[in-house]
């Protein structure tokens, strides 16, 4: 069977690479706690399940020293040369997409079409994560394909996403670390407190005002955490379950999928959801840090109160 924990340790192994190439890249002004930091990754992808909570805590808190005290640089990425690459992409032309493309046609056909597949009396892909289980199996396929089209190596692959990750930097791991983020607050009851203070303080009688609230309040706890599955657990905990659902009778599916899609758009206006906002702008060179976001906010704020309205003519479906 293949499972999540396949496509964990490839993970886990390109931040190994990832780690070592950087450590013995003499270019890199930082290159031993970038080693570090991407080491310390691998090491919670490879290990995380067979290690204690407490000791996974302390690697991520690690990290964010490392990352906080500006150890996480960029080095010098072993590219192919300009002319190599310029050939390659004029012989290949539009062919250059298929590995793309391929990653929503295998992950929709191994979701759908493969998912009840059984080899030796078991299924081939793990039913409890199957989506995931899907797109790993189509990134695998997607980097093959490029190695064939390309005729470069598996290490040429990797050296690519060395550069990547390099680029991207410590933001590639905002988003693990922000959904650390919102289990946290929902262990410390956060989600208890925030419905304590729209009860006591927002008239709840109106459903219309309630929905609102909802909506609002996943967009903003997006802006502030980062992530939407970090503010997910807080408002609906806080308003969501008890209020949509336990008073008006939301339909809970209904009120998961719109709320999301509500946090969504506050992910479009936040310098918090660095991986979305900052890090494109970074790669683009271009002289606004905060560009990406002024663009989206015009499109956010009328698609969140269309949120609101879907929400409430819809909660009951």
């Amino acid at each position: 069977m293949i499972t999540l924990d396949h496509f964990y340790l490839l993970v886990g192994l390109l931040f190994v690479f990832v780690a070592v190439m950087n450590l013995r890249d003499a270019s890199n002004p930082r290159r031993y706690t970038t080693a570090l930091f991407w080491g310390l990754y691998a090491l919670l992808y490879l290990a995380g399940e067979r290690m204690p909570p407490a000791l996974a805590g302390a690697l991520m808190i690690a990290m964010a020293l490392v990352a906080g005290f500006k150890g996480v640089a960029a080095g010098k990425a072993q590219l192919r040369p300009e002319a190599e690459r310029r050939a390659s992409s004029e012989r290949l032309g539009n062919r250059l997409f298929i590995p793309a493309l391929l990653l929503p046609v295998v992950t929709m056909l191994c979701a759908t079409v493969f998912k009840d597949v059984h080899v030796q009396g078991m299924l081939l892909l793990d039913d409890k994560h199957q989506t995931l289980v899907s797109l790993g199996c189509a990134s695998v396929i997607a980097v093959a394909a490029a190695c064939w089209l390309t005729r470069s190596t598996p290490l040429q692959g990797m050296r690519e996403g060395r550069r990547l990750v390099d680029a991207m930097s410590w933001a590639v791991v905002l988003p693990h670390m922000l959904a650390v983020l919102g289990l946290l607050f929902t262990e410390a009851g956060v989600g208890k407190a925030v419905a304590h203070v729209t009860t006591s303080y927002i008239n709840m009688d109106s459903r219309f005002v309630a929905v609102a609230v909802f909506c609002i309040g996943m967009a903003l706890f997006t802006i502030v955490m980062g992530n939407g599955f970090a503010a997910f657990p807080v408002m609906a905990g806080g308003v969501g379950i008890p209020v949509l659902v336990g008073v008006y009778g939301a339909n809970p599916a209904v009120m998961a999928a719109i709320g999301m899609f509500s946090a969504y758009c506050g992910t479009l206006m936040t310098p918090m959801a660095a991986n979305f906002n900052i890090v494109p702008a970074a790669l683009l060179d271009l002289p606004d840090k905060n560009a990406v976001i002024r663009a989206q906010v015009p499109t956010a704020l009328p698609l969140l109160a269309a949120n609101v309205f879907l929400l409430y003519f819809l909660m009951n479906r």
